[in-house]
């Protein structure tokens, strides 16, 4: 079973290709990142349990539903945390957890760092959150730390994924759905997804941004 799901959204389509460019500045990014991440978590919570209940309008009694399923939010940090406000807006009471992983830029392997995660018995549906999944090594980690901490349910969230993160957290993790924005062709030999849009952290902070980033008048949306 293909959990892997490429959005064909328009609004998703348009604001990934105004993401890409190199010309937008750090506040721009950050925008677009929100934005894009609202739209995708949209499309990944489609399958949310409700129940029905009722509701006194001003005019009369109405049926209704509430969600029944308790969501947690697992940003990896650090690039992650820009992805957990947009989606906290639409769920105020998502309990968020976080992970701290790094990559060895020499093995391209993720170290472990940092682990603060919410009971998993508070858990139904966890959202692991991470803008790029590349070689998959950080998705699968983070994964490995949900799971032995008892939280089974995990979405993964991104923006741009490489065929071979894909292929390695679904060989992993065959029961995690993956819901992006964009596949894109392939690694470099950096382990950077291209075209992709460069270092997601380093964007969204302003850390070793290109100068091109720093041009104040980006393009406009129609």
């Amino acid at each position: 079973m293909n959990r892997a799901h490429e959005s064909d959204h328009p609004l998703v389509r348009h604001k990934l290709t105004l993401l890409r460019q190199i010309d937008i500045g750090v506040r721009r990014f950050r925008e677009l990142l929100w934005e894009l991440t609202a739209l995708l978590a949209y499309e990944a919570l489609a399958d949310l349990d409700l129940e029905e209940t009722s509701v006194t309008t001003p005019l009369d009694e109405a049926a209704g539903h509430t969600l029944t399923e308790r969501v947690a939010l697992v940003p990896v940090l650090r690039a992650g945390l820009g992805m957990v406000d947009p989606i906290w807006n639409l769920i105020p009471d998502a309990q968020v957890g976080h992970i701290g992983l790094y990559r060895d830029e020499e093995t391209l392997q993720p170290v472990e760092y940092y682990s603060k995660l919410p009971p998993a018995d508070q858990v139904d549906v966890c959202l692991l959150l991470d803008p790029m999944l590349a070689t998959g090594g950080s998705a699968v980690a983070a994964c490995n730390i949900l799971k032995r901490w008892g939280i089974q349910r995990i979405k993964y969230i991104g923006l741009i994924a490489a065929p071979e993160g894909i292929s390695r957290l679904q060989e992993s993790h065959p029961d995690v759905d993956i819901h992006i924005a964009a596949a894109d062709c392939c690694l470099n030999d950096r382990g950077y997804i291209v075209p992709g849009l460069g270092d997601a952290g380093d964007r969204l902070f302003g850390t070793k941004v290109h100068e091109a980033t720093r041009i104040p008048n980006p393009p406009e949306e129609p």
